[in-house]
């Protein structure tokens, strides 16, 4: 991301360190409940006798002054538009009113323009949204919390911040980083009832907690960087799909919004770095893919090049972001990227995930073509895109199962195959009838199985050996 000037907040106040403080503890119980599913899976594959491990213990280094430096920071001071005043009573420039551009911004802070400094003709500036009619089956509050439609309306800051990261939008990151430990063959247990040589608790525990960090990396530090910043240059386009958000609702001014953007990305990069002390790399390889994966989400999101905007490179990109980095990020913590099939297969999957991109579009189509943005099912038409879609997700699984195939891994490929069944089934019966109407029944039901078709490949390259 071309070498920001970097504005520091210097003064910060109480109330502010309390919200980074309830949005931290928030964060670790959510991430402590997937840690536990992270130790569930790999023990499962010590049962199938599927990693093999080295013998050798590494070098315990210290991650503890990254995590406390992206720890201490307190979010901005700027004023809040909404703390403890009523949606609808808030005048401030951050509610939503379109009107054109006519006075410049003296308050900026580049790469991210103010709302004054839009890159189209239209600021928000307005008034009332539109409702976001609240679930009525007790879910709202979590639904909040997770940053999905049906959610209940609220005024607390740190509640408006977590939302702004989508936290139901870390599980397939974190899954990720899960993929890539099994694909590395060195995840340790920390006691391993049905492996007497992988008993070795303190080697164990290292290994958790490296998974647990790579966790944090991977979801709420850079997937919420992501959200973050896809929120804050889709504010337009969400005035009119989804004008409850944070940002075009005027729940959350833009200082606070630009403040947290810089503290993610920062925070998550010292992780990062942290992380390759850790693991002893001369390279600082999960550094270099935080990096690259940071600028991809900047370039997705943000003008001039705003990705997004084209529907083969956007959704490309989130299938990329989502599949190949974290799964590269796990295996670099554990292993080595030292073989041309780490990249291929990851790569392989990516190409799917671009399929599963495309089913979040059709709920955007009226605003996309409102605003002139080339997303497939723009382009191609609703009927065009949902081929497109079921194409790639199954397309690409079956070269992934020949591959498998190939290389004499047949039972794996024939699990592969069988989770890839479920799937077409899905695919007939609700995205080719009706992608707009069932778009989240049909990504509840098929994605399951998708993301379990990964791990089993991961599982299968921890598990081969490649001197054979």
């Amino acid at each position: 991301m071309a070498s920001p000037t970097i504005h520091t907040y210097i003064f910060f106040h109480h109330r502010h360190a309390l919200e980074l403080s309830l949005i931290t503890h928030h964060t670790l119980l959510l991430l402590c409940c997937i840690h536990d599913c992270f130790n569930c899976v790999i023990h499962l594959s010590h049962q199938l006798s599927i990693f093999s491990f080295c013998e050798s213990i590494p070098t315990m280094k210290t991650i503890v002054a990254s995590l406390l430096l992206s720890s201490t920071a307190a979010f901005t001071p700027a004023a809040r538009s909404l703390a403890g005043v009523p949606q609808g009573t808030v005048s401030s420039s951050t509610t939503l009113r379109m009107i054109p551009i006519k006075e410049p911004s003296n308050n900026s802070f580049y790469p991210f323009p103010s709302e004054t400094e839009s890159t189209s003709n239209i600021v928000l500036n307005a008034l009332s949204p539109k409702s976001n009619e609240e679930v009525t089956d007790g879910s709202a509050s979590v639904r909040q919390l997770l940053g999905v439609k049906g959610a209940s309306g609220t005024t607390d800051i740190w509640k408006i911040r977590l939302q702004l990261t989508k936290p139901v939008t870390w599980i397939p990151l974190v899954w990720g980083v899960m993929c890539g430990a099994a694909a590395s063959g060195n995840y340790h247990w920390i006691w391993n009832p049905f492996d007497p040589n992988d008993r070795n608790v303190m080697l164990g525990l290292e290994d958790a907690l490296k998974g647990f960090v790579g966790m944090i990396l991977a979801g709420p530090f850079l997937t919420g960087y992501t959200q973050t910043i896809n929120d804050w240059y889709d504010r337009e386009i969400d005035a009119i799909n989804e004008p409850y958000r944070p940002i075009p609702s005027g729940a959350i001014s833009e200082g606070q919004v630009i403040f947290q953007i810089w503290f993610l990305l920062l925070g998550g990069l010292g992780i990062a770095y942290g992380l390759d002390v850790w693991a002893g790399h001369d390279f600082p390889t999960v550094l270099a893919l935080s990096i690259f994966g940071s600028w991809v989400s900047y370039i997705y999101s943000a003008p001039p090049l705003k990705l997004k905007q084209n529907g083969w490179a956007g959704n490309y990109a989130l299938g990329c972001s989502y599949i190949s980095l974290p799964w590269w990020c796990g295996q670099a913590i554990f292993g080595e990227l030292d073989r041309p099939v780490y990249f291929i297969l990851p790569i392989l999957y990516s190409i799917a995930g671009l399929g599963i991109a495309i089913v979040n579009d059709f709920k955007s189509i009226e605003g996309d073509r409102e605003l002139g943005l080339q997303s497939l099912p723009v382009a191609f038409g609703i009927d065009g895109a949902k081929w497109i879609c079921a194409g790639s997700v199954t397309l690409t699984q079956l070269g992934v199962a020949a591959y498998l195939y190939s290389i004499g891994e047949s039972t794996y490929a024939a699990i592969l195959g069988g989770l890839l069944l479920p799937q077409i089934y899905f695919q007939a019966t609700l995205l080719l009838p009706d992608p707009v109407a069932n778009d989240v029944k049909y990504q509840a039901s098929s994605q399951p199985f998708f993301v379990f078709g990964i791990l089993a490949t991961a599982l299968c390259l921890g598990h081969h050996d490649f001197s054979a």
